[in-house]
């Protein structure tokens, strides 16, 4: 058993695989680095969330059909997760200390929407679309995470 956490707001991590407790670890988010990591994850949300907005201008959802737009961004956005944390986050492998914030918390954080995706649910149901809110709403769900789990295991295995 690991040492005990505090609960509550003041105890939460900036990232949940950052142990604060860990000096090394602490000083990621620290001082001065706070300002870098900020503007990494910030410039990254940027891109994510302007490529997400293209996908939707060039492909749009008429009221009531299946949000083809937002439900492959997220696949997709899920399937870049999975080649980028075997790339910077396993391994031993050296990377950028920034790569991961601007690409995975950035990038892709802005990328993905599951708050579009939750409001588009919503939509399809008030428009009587309940078959298609289901399909829509478990299909991304599964989709999702089989994109996750094939691309990091892909990726690992072209790693070895």
């Amino acid at each position: 058993m690991g040492p005990r956490r505090p609960r509550g707001p003041a105890s939460e991590a900036v990232d949940p695989d950052v142990d604060l407790h860990a000096p090394d670890q602490r000083a990621e988010t620290a001082g001065a680095h706070r300002w870098p990591l900020l503007a990494a994850v910030s410039a990254g949300g940027v891109v994510g969330a302007l490529a997400r907005y293209g996908a939707t201008v060039l492909w749009p959802t008429p009221q009531g059909a299946f949000p083809w737009a937002v439900f492959c961004v997220n696949v997709l956005g899920c399937a870049l997760i999975g080649v980028l944390m075997p790339l910077v986050g396993e391994g031993g492998r050296p990377a950028h200390p920034l790569a991961r914030p601007f690409f995975g918390v950035g990038v892709l954080g802005g990328f993905t929407t599951f708050s579009t995706y939750a409001l588009d649910v919503s939509d399809l149901l008030e428009h009587g679309e309940a078959g298609r809110a289901l399909a829509y709403a478990g299909g991304t769900a599964v989709a999702a995470l089989v994109a996750v789990w094939l691309a990091a295991t892909a990726t690992r295995a072209a790693l070895k």
